[in-house]
């Protein structure tokens, strides 16, 4: 678990003038990009550490559904650089990711919200960290 706390780090949140919460982590795994993104942006990634995706239209535009959590659109796809969600009511979730060497990959993963509770990333990201 250290292992997992230390490849998890929360960065600052920021609050704007609409209210809008932002929420900032860098998440560092030892596996190269190709894997990490087939976990955060597939839907049998995502089902292992987040929730099942019932629609994912893979493409800029396209709709997810997320189980238990909403339905929206994909608001940015790059692929294997940037995978980003905006959820009705939840807000904008956006990986991005970039290769380190010599094979990892770290995510600058930002959440925007318009809510004031914590969305519980934290334990969904060592979920992700201990997934095959």
């Amino acid at each position: 678990m250290t292992g997992v706390t230390r490849a998890i780090e929360e960065g600052a949140t920021e609050t704007r003038e609409d209210g809008t919460r932002v929420l900032h982590y860098l998440l560092r795994f030892p596996q190269p990009v190709e894997n990490v993104w087939a976990a955060v942006a597939t839907s049998e990634g995502l089902r292992g550490w987040l929730a099942a995706a019932e629609v994912f239209e893979s493409r800029l535009g396209g709709a997810v559904t997320l189980h238990g959590i909403g339905s929206g659109r994909i608001t940015a796809w790059d692929v294997e650089r940037i995978a980003e969600y905006t959820v009705e009511g939840r807000g904008r979730i956006r990986f991005h990711l970039e290769p380190t060497r010599p094979s990892g990959t770290t995510i600058r993963f930002t959440h925007e919200t318009p809510e004031g509770e914590d969305p519980g990333w934290r334990p969904r990201f060592e979920r992700l960290m201990s997934a095959p």
